[in-house]
């Protein structure tokens, strides 16, 4: 860890940020945990894929 976080660190405890800004961030980790979650147990639609793979070949 450099000096940089460690003073960014003693800012947020002299200062904390609002209870709404870590609402926000909180509520920003599970939607994006609910998508990796629902990701892993459904899989990923071959039709939003680079390349799908029932693809024909001529």
């Amino acid at each position: 860890m450099n000096l940089h976080w460690l003073l960014r660190m003693s800012r947020w405890a002299r200062n904390p940020p609002s209870w709404g800004k870590v609402k926000l961030v909180v509520g920003v980790i599970v939607v994006c945990a609910l998508l990796f979650a629902i990701e892993r147990w459904v899989g990923w639609p071959d039709a939003l894929s680079v390349e799908p793979r029932n693809w024909r070949r001529p």
